[in-house]
């Protein structure tokens, strides 16, 4: 397997051809390319391309991910995908859900935590003190790829109620929001 360095807006345009699921980077372009299996390749004009093309060779294969522009479909396919089943506990999908979710739109996500609050408990904040500040036993954890903390110490009910308050807010259609939460 060979690797090859793109920039964002070529990878973004590759990824935006995606079909299905677990579909990758190779599959995409020989479907562009119309280019199958054994068929012989171009042969390069110069020396310069084909040098630029064994730049990056590496060993072991590449996984490419796609990051579509669609929420949904991005949290669809985090449902779907295998660091998302691999995960025991709620907690854990949880946190993916919740990193998924700010990732797709920060501003609100943002605003979405601000107006989510317990009885007596932050449940979000910007850092672990505050968390801890506002009530006992909490167990603050950072969420993964985001300036944001979120308390863990909750049952699973709680987790699921902050999922689909979150969702709603950010406009995510409501069956969307049912099903990730029953994922929990």
């Amino acid at each position: 397997m060979k690797t090859i360095e793109v920039d964002e807006e070529l990878y973004r345009y590759i990824a935006s051809h995606t079909q299905h699921i677990g579909e990758s980077a190779s599959d995409i372009l020989r479907r562009m390319l119309k280019f199958t299996a054994g068929q012989s390749a171009p042969v390069a004009a110069t020396s310069t391309a084909s040098s630029a093309a064994s730049v990056a060779t590496e060993a072991a294969p590449v996984k490419v991910e796609s990051r579509p522009q669609d929420r949904v479909r991005a949290v669809r396919e985090l449902l779907l995908s295998d660091e998302y089943a691999e995960q025991k506990k709620a907690v854990n999908r949880f946190m993916l859900i919740l990193s998924t979710l700010y990732n797709q739109d920060p501003k609100a996500f943002a605003a979405a935590t601000e107006s989510l609050l317990g009885r007596t408990r932050v449940y979000f904040a910007g850092n672990q003190q505050t968390l801890v500040q506002n009530g006992t036993h909490t167990k603050p954890q950072h969420i993964p790829g985001t300036p944001y903390w979120v308390i863990t110490n909750t049952n699973t009910g709680r987790k699921r109620s902050m999922v689909e308050h979150i969702m709603l807010s950010m406009q995510f259609p409501a069956e969307l929001a049912d099903k990730v939460c029953g994922t929990l």
